[in-house]
């Protein structure tokens, strides 16, 4: 009789321990035990000054307050190779252990599609936190160009030059798309560290502009917007964004059914997720989680949205769920579009050939 009682009491025991231990407030508890005191590292793959790490400083600012024991945040700009260098960096180096979170262009998942040798990690492990905005790509000319309009770069009689950082960028891959698909006069010169760099060239003469995020192009290159010196020539969307609706579409300048479904595939697939968050593979699922709730709820932040807002920048977040979803479809394209992709981003030569560093 006293062993079974015993054995009545251990079992009660092991019962109360397992109800503590797997309740909200013991989990917030152990949570705030391990971020406390602690610093998040969120390592950018682009320059400082730049769209991404506008966003990546602005989510720094507020997400810390969200993270049970409010640990620490900074942002680390890590450039190189069109953000390669970070997404290798998080996926080889950085220890899963939730204290450090990735922000490269999120089209560098398709590059792995198309066989880069560059890419050393495989997107399919990473696991996601979020993004704050589904991008638009537009490209931007300098009214120096002395091309403002899709007919004049149409027309024109010398390649119009753009500035890029490296396949896998969308500033770089959007020119290649363009040429592959619509036949535009285009000269893309490449190793930019950033947009912010792609910018000043191109306020300097040695570009006449660029194809990035429509957000980034309209909140740092404002100035120039609305001064007249800088004009959206063409967007390269699914559907056209809301407060551009006069700038022409690329799709519907796409003569044949291959060039649509290579626009699809190459810009429009990629860029709901070109500012993607996420953390090393293996990272523990209960800090993932922890760190994914934060995320979302730093997107409904009154106090972060306002910044956004200040900041001329566009919120239309998805969650980490989401995004691994969308990352997901990206390994799924047909291999006969994958083969025509490769022969148009994939470089046949070495990186070292683009500009002086």
């Amino acid at each position: 009789m006293e062993g079974n009682h015993m054995r009545r009491i251990d079992s009660l025991v092991a019962v109360t321990i397992l109800l503590l231990t797997s309740s909200p407030t013991f989990a917030a508890s152990a949570d705030a035990d391990f971020f406390k005191g602690k610093t998040i590292r969120v390592v950018v793959g682009f320059s400082a000054g730049g769209g991404f790490d506008q966003y990546a400083r602005t989510i720094a600012r507020h997400m810390p307050k969200h993270i049970p024991g409010s640990p620490a945040m900074i942002v680390d700009n890590m450039t190189g190779a069109g953000s390669r260098v970070a997404a290798n960096f998080l996926y080889k180096a950085a220890a899963p252990d939730g204290l450090t979170i990735g922000n490269f262009i999120g089209s560098l998942l398709l590059q792995q599609v198309l066989g880069d040798t560059g890419i050393e990690f495989d997107g399919r492990r990473f696991d996601w936190l979020g993004a704050p905005v589904q991008d638009e790509t537009v490209c931007a000319l300098t009214k120096a160009s002395g091309v403002t309009t899709l007919d004049q770069w149409f027309a024109s009689k010398r390649p119009i030059k753009l500035g890029g950082e490296a396949p896998g960028a969308n500033d770089s891959d959007a020119p290649r798309m363009l040429q592959a698909t619509l036949k535009l006069p285009i000269q893309l010169i490449e190793g930019y560290k950033g947009t912010s760099f792609i910018r000043i060239a191109a306020e300097a003469g040695e570009v006449d502009g660029g194809c990035w995020t429509w957000a980034s192009i309209r909140a740092t290159w404002k100035k120039g917007l609305d001064s007249g010196q800088v004009f959206p020539v063409i967007q390269i969307n699914a559907k056209k964004a809301a407060d551009i609706p006069h700038v022409p579409n690329a799709i519907d300048h796409a003569k044949t059914p291959e060039a649509k479904a290579l626009l699809e595939a190459g810009i429009h697939g990629p860029s709901a997720i070109l500012r993607a968050y996420a953390l090393p593979p293996n990272t523990p699922k209960d800090r993932l989680n922890v760190l994914r709730d934060a995320f979302n709820a730093t997107m409904k932040d009154k106090e972060f949205q306002a910044e956004i807002t200040k900041a001329n920048l566009e919120l239309e977040p998805l969650t980490g769920t989401e995004v691994e979803a969308i990352a997901r479809k990206l390994y799924q394209v047909d291999q006969g579009i994958v083969g025509k992709l490769k022969e148009i981003l994939v470089p046949k030569k070495s990186y070292i050939r683009w500009i002086k560093a």
